[in-house]
């Protein structure tokens, strides 16, 4: 029987229970269930001061208050994914998995903008100040004018920026923050909870643009309640595969900004640089293009990238055939298969299949099911395509290729990297210096790869 003043909180997705369980029966994890101290939500009032609550004052959709201008950071690609620059007074969570250089980011953003004019404060609560000054000497920051801080207890936080003026406080991570209010420890759903929102409510009122750091959890979700994504106004997840040097910083949630914008990295012994070129970055060095690979025009956000995208086709050697996909939808893998099947005539029942995207990225948009069907294609009958060669188109579920947006974009990027042919949907636009190959059925594809006519 749970005691008095006590309730037992699901540490994954912050569901409440009376009374402790095995099983959360909100998000059916194990052992995620933990005691917690019962204690007012913030800004909760007391029923004797209900009667003596004022009314809200209402007020009209017309300003005459000019809009505050961005604080552009002086890193392009974090500028460019948060919308133009940060805007005074907001609230974003950035999240990524241990390591993959969450810290190192703000440090470059913070060093920059304080460079530039802005008032920045960096607090830490996971690291030692001499431990940030040392990274700071290794990226060749050492001069920027940071106002550094090693701190956990949010009420002391609060106090020092309420007094103190600054354009932007990056607070790394709000996983180890914890307020005297509440019995819970830090990094429990209770205190995330209520550090995230003192600290949003302090940029809300007129304060400066607030950074959180968030953890992410072997599942790759943030940390804490997923209520902590609601009360912040973008939420940017820094991803990385092992192995790659090459990190990609997205938005999930944007308020002041589109959600498809990504923002390139490359990890290296002095920190991150940015990558103004990501096509380059992404494309394989090899002069000839080898079977089951096809170089895929798509577009992240405003930027038009190509990226190659490799698929192997190999006999099975066991009864069930298996499916490996990375940087890619399995579900849209397991529909180009089918489509391919049963209106091409091509048969992977008894094969595996595994592809990949090269580079690391992650592809989400629908105009690389043509590039995929293509390097199938291509590894099935071990015939390449051409080195010049770029893709693009979505696939219906009767084998149609549909055209997709921005094409123009696409044939201009791959123009200025030395590409001369594309094979895609029928266009209305002119490729300039590509020349466009035409298909509006999936079974065009296989015969011009497979009698390698272009």
């Amino acid at each position: 029987m749970a005691r008095d003043g006590a309730i037992y909180v699901c540490q994954s997705c912050g569901a409440v229970h009376g009374k402790w369980a095995g099983q959360c029966n909100a998000c059916g994890n194990w052992n995620t269930i933990v005691e917690e101290g019962r204690s007012a939500p913030p800004g909760a009032m007391k029923p004797a001061a209900t009667a003596r609550a004022r009314g809200l004052q209402f007020e009209s959709l017309m300003s005459e208050t000019a809009e505050p201008p961005r604080i552009i950071t002086g890193v392009t690609e974090f500028d460019r994914v948060c919308g133009g620059g940060v805007v005074p007074g907001s609230a974003i969570l950035l999240s990524g998995d241990p390591g993959v250089g969450k810290s190192t980011l703000l440090l470059d953003v913070a060093g920059r903008a304080a460079l530039a004019g802005a008032r920045v404060a960096y607090i830490s609560g996971e690291e030692a100040i001499e431990q940030i000054r040392a990274r700071a000497r290794r990226m060749g920051l050492a001069e920027a004018p940071v106002a550094l801080a090693s701190a956990t207890a949010l009420r002391d936080i609060l106090g020092t920026l309420k007094r103190e003026k600054f354009d932007i406080v990056i607070v790394d991570s709000i996983q180890t923050l914890w307020s005297d209010a509440h019995e819970a420890g830090p990094g429990s759903v209770t205190q995330v909870r209520a550090c995230a929102g003192e600290l949003v409510r302090l940029a809300k009122a007129g304060g400066p643009a607030v950074v959180l750091v968030g953890h992410v959890t072997k599942d790759g979700q943030v940390a804490g309640p997923r209520v902590v994504e609601h009360m912040v106004d973008a939420v940017l997840s820094f991803e990385g595969e092992r192995g790659y040097p090459f990190r990609i910083l997205r938005a999930g949630k944007n308020r002041f900004g589109a959600t498809d914008e990504i923002g390139v990295f490359e990890m290296g012994d002095a920190g991150l640089r940015e990558v103004a070129n990501p096509s380059a970055l992404f494309l394989g060095e090899g002069k000839d293009r080898a079977p089951g690979a096809a170089v895929f025009a798509g577009i992240e956000g405003s930027r038009p990238v190509l990226v190659e995208i490799q698929a192997l086709v190999s006999k099975s050697a066991y009864g069930t055939p298996r499916r490996a996909v990375i940087g890619w939808e399995t579900g849209r893998l397991a529909m180009v298969l089918a489509v391919l099947e049963a209106r091409c005539g091509l048969g992977f029942g008894d094969q595996d299949v595994y592809l990949n995207v090269a580079g690391g990225l992650r592809i989400n948009e629908p105009a690389a099911d043509l590039a995929a069907a293509a390097a199938l294609i291509s590894s099935v009958t071990d015939m390449p395509l051409p080195q010049g060669c770029i893709v693009f188109g979505e696939i219906s579920l009767s084998g149609e290729v549909r055209a997709v947006g921005r094409a123009e974009a696409r044939l201009r990027e791959a123009q200025k990297l030395g590409f001369d042919q594309a094979l895609s949907p029928p266009l209305t636009v002119k490729g300039g210096g590509v020349a466009i190959t035409g298909i509006s059925r999936l079974t065009e594809a296989v015969e011009r790869i497979s009698q390698n006519r272009y």
